[in-house]
């Protein structure tokens, strides 16, 4: 099974003002400690082909670090993230995925962007929402080993968002396809069934919980 291991450390950078002084000083703190401290996020992960890593946790915790560093451990060529997929501005959505016309509609809407009018309208004219969805289609079609989302289906209703997340597992599954997603919501892990689930807090170690160490357990 492949082990995945991240480390990241920063160290605080930019000038304190004497506002920040004060700042400190109500917080019992001195300049120096404060350049002194530094902040780590260690993980260990085993991920096989297929599977659906989730990364969880309150804004600021460092999921999106944590998912960065994972994607440079994966080769440039077998990876896609949502993030870097271009809008087109002169062909349609429909336009835009390649292949048979019937199959092209399918990944829309296993992505959730089933209208005949967001279809047939310029990915740049889509509201933020149904981008994000167009984005994932695109990810869907590349043929990548592994696809990378941050703010996993944050601005989506949630009705969409658990659609999106149950399609998203069962696509894994069946083209063999590993998907690293971070998000602030747990209310989809249900839907999103994650192979393995990583929670970061604010402070302390990243917690790792595989699905298939919970299912042993209650066998």
């Amino acid at each position: 099974m492949p082990i995945w291991r991240v480390s990241k450390s920063f160290r605080r950078e930019g000038p304190i003002t004497e506002r920040g002084v004060e700042v400190l000083r109500m917080f019992g703190l001195t300049k120096d400690r404060l350049v002194e401290k530094s902040f780590s996020i260690s993980c260990q992960l085993q991920i096989n082909s297929g599977e659906v890593v989730y990364i969880t946790g309150p804004s600021g915790a460092g999921k999106s670090v944590l998912l960065r560093e994972l994607e440079k451990s994966m080769l440039a060529s077998e990876r896609i993230n949502l993030d870097e997929i271009e809008l087109a501005e002169n062909k349609t959505v429909i336009d835009c995925i390649d292949g048979d016309i019937v199959e092209g509609l399918g990944l829309l809407s296993m992505a959730g962007l089933n209208e005949v009018y967001c279809a047939l309208s310029r990915p740049v004219d889509l509201s933020d929402g149904q981008k994000y969805r167009f984005r994932l289609a695109k990810a869907l079609e590349s043929g990548k080993r592994f696809i990378f989302g941050d703010e996993f289906c944050n601005n989506l209703d949630r009705i969409t968002a658990a659609v999106i997340s149950y399609n998203v597992q069962k696509f894994a599954k069946r083209r063999d396809v590993t998907f690293i997603l971070a998000g602030t919501h747990d209310d989809i892990i249900v839907d999103l069934c994650p192979d393995v689930l990583v929670v970061k807090e604010l402070s302390g170690p990243a917690e790792v919980i595989y699905k298939k160490g919970l299912i042993d357990a209650a066998l």
